[in-house]
């Protein structure tokens, strides 16, 4: 590790001297072109700041932790990391993750690992949103759980950031609607609960907005959302001599087991059959073809907004320290796979 002292052997100087101009004291201690010659040799050499060191002496690492739940093997959610890590950079800080790919007896093990290198805030992210019970930690100390609401209400300082899945389904339900459409169908997903619950919602207040009567017999129901599993829901709703004119389905791998089976029908999309999806999921909606409209799960400014909650926290500017739940919006994404009804 390149330290102070390597420098001030370079620069011909002391290590006090070396301290004093990269902390910013040097001003009036240090000649000018002296500190200019330490600052110059430690930029050359690539010098980084002890953080350990600094943080025995401030009380303060500039850490924040992270616990994930598959987040950060799973490249669909990957942009919640990458988000955060642009916000803690921002602010000073850097993050340190440990992934428990599911084993929930790693998390606790975790915690305590990240809590004894210093960590002065965390971060639980899961993949999916659902319900996280919030890890034991110092009650000072501010937890975000990120893609997830926590079980209980006992820790103070526990905000959460979530997707607005109601409203993302409503907007991509909407679309079809818009396009004319009055038969509808939905294609749900058992495997979540929470999303599932909130999806349906979306999907049936914008057509009752409209004034359109929900059917329920035009709600299929996946066992999971990859595209497999899609299929025989799909070919259950489309072989039908009634068949919607359109379809929400629950996730853009959802959609593409639609997209499938309505080939092997001699259906076109979106001539005879428009769809709508939910993820904007990297390498399938615009793989498809036609591209799927859909909308974005907004991963990346969750992790941003988990990241900056944080730091307000510790650095006192939030406005409120009253718990908080964000409902992050879903952005349309408008591609080529909703078209007016077929007039056959």
């Amino acid at each position: 590790m390149l330290t102070m002292k390597d420098i001030a052997s370079h620069v011909g100087v002391s290590v006090s001297s070396v301290s004093l101009v990269l902390s910013g004291r040097g001003e009036g201690r240090v000649n000018a072109a002296v500190a200019k010659r330490i600052r110059d040799v430690a930029d050359e050499l690539g010098y980084v700041p002890n953080q350990l060191a600094r943080s025995l002496k401030t009380k303060q690492s500039r850490t924040i932790g992270v616990v994930s739940d598959r987040v950060a093997t799973v490249p669909f959610s990957g942009h919640m990391l990458a988000g955060a890590q642009q916000a803690a950079w921002e602010s000073g800080f850097m993050l340190m993750l440990i992934d428990t790919y599911g084993n929930d007896e790693v998390q606790t093990p975790a915690v305590q690992s990240l809590l004894q290198r210093n960590i002065e805030g965390l971060i639980v992210a899961t993949n999916f949103h659902k319900v996280v019970e919030v890890p034991l930690v110092p009650p000072t100390m501010p937890v975000v759980i990120l893609d997830g609401r926590p079980g209980d209400d006992s820790h103070p300082t526990v905000d959460y950031v979530v997707p607005d899945e109601e409203l993302g389904a409503y907007s991509s339900t909407r679309m079809l609607v818009d396009a004319g459409h009055t038969r509808i169908g939905f294609c749900d997903v058992a495997a979540y609960p929470i999303a599932s619950a909130l999806r349906e919602r979306g999907y049936r207040r914008a057509l009752e907005d409209q004034g359109i009567p929900v059917d329920p017999s035009l709600t299929v129901v996946a066992e999971d959302a990859a595209t497999r599993y899609a299929e025989g829901p799909a070919r259950r709703l489309l072989d039908r001599p009634d068949r919607p004119s359109a379809v929400f389905c629950f996730s853009d791998q959802t959609a593409m087991g639609f997209y499938n089976v309505a080939r092997r029908l001699g259906l076109s999309v979106p001539e005879d059959l428009s769809i709508a999806g939910f993820d904007n999921q990297e390498f399938v909606a615009e793989a498809l073809d036609p591209g799927l409209t859909t909308v974005q799960l907004p991963h990346r400014e969750m992790g941003e907004w988990a990241v900056r909650r944080l730091v307000g926290r510790l650095d006192g500017s939030l406005d409120t320290a009253d718990r908080e739940g964000c409902l992050m919006p879903c952005s349309p994404v408008v591609r080529n796979s909703i078209g007016p009804p077929s007039r056959g």
